[in-house]
């Protein structure tokens, strides 16, 4: 008789999984509310809503402290099952590694960084005429900075030679944008990056040796030969008659 009912193992692996992250989870919750929250109001509502949250020309020239908060609490129209997965997958594991006061500072610190790198650069393009003065009210929400930083300091986590080949992932998803698009939030996105690359004195020294994927790659293939060695010692044992016949 179980003493547990049959799903109880994992979800106790996810609640503890949860609860070593705890910023990153209690980020996302607030995400989920807000999410939920835009739901309900009408698009011209919300455009003006936002608007007076977004870390653009205008609102970071008169309240920086209240929309560099407040932008982080808000999403950019995506799915937030979609943020759900990159938060457990990057977020998460970061905050374990660094442990949550590192983690904080990595991300907030790289969304008030490429905040104000991406917002000057469209201050100068609107001072030397490429882009109209209107576009000192832009839209300008969301946590993909923040994120964007930590899946790059995130490369610091990983051994010598596969630490590379991760990297070059990351420049692969961030850098055609930016030479594409060429728009304020492509550069934010490749100026967290480096903002995050930059963060790597602080992650000398915590959580012990890199995490190399071969050693993962070994150790499930030596339990999977364990576990074929004992279905077939296993069936080995059933063919096998326990008396022969007329012992008796």
């Amino acid at each position: 008789m179980r003493p547990f009912p049959r799903g109880a193992r994992p979800l106790r692996c996810v609640v503890r999984y949860v609860r070593s992250a705890p910023g990153t989870y209690l980020w996302l919750a607030a995400l989920f509310v807000t999410t939920i929250a835009m739901h309900h109001m009408s698009p011209e509502f919300e455009e003006s809503f936002l608007r007076q949250r977004s870390t653009n020309i205008h609102e970071l020239s008169t309240n920086p402290r209240r929309v560099l908060v407040a932008s982080a609490f808000w999403t950019d129209g995506g799915s937030w099952l979609s943020y759900a997965v990159l938060y457990s997958v990057f977020h998460a594991q970061a905050e374990r590694w660094l442990r949550t006061p590192r983690w904080l500072l990595v991300a907030f610190g790289t969304h008030v960084a490429a905040t104000f790198i991406s917002e000057g650069a469209l201050l100068w393009a609107i001072r030397h005429g490429y882009a109209p003065q209107s576009a000192v009210n832009t839209l300008d929400v969301g946590v993909s900075y923040a994120l964007a930083g930590v899946v790059a300091v995130f490369t610091y986590r990983i051994a010598v030679p596969y630490r590379y080949v991760y990297l070059l992932g990351v420049l692969a998803v961030y850098g055609p944008p930016l030479v594409g698009g060429r728009t304020f939030t492509d550069l934010g996105h490749f100026a967290s990056v480096l903002i995050g690359l930059a963060f790597y004195p602080l992650t000398r020294g915590v959580g012990g040796a890199p995490w190399n994927p071969a050693d993962g790659v070994r150790r499930t293939w030596a339990a999977a030969r364990r576990r074929g060695r004992a279905r077939r010692a296993a069936r080995r044992g059933v063919g096998s008659p326990d008396r022969r016949p007329g012992s008796d």
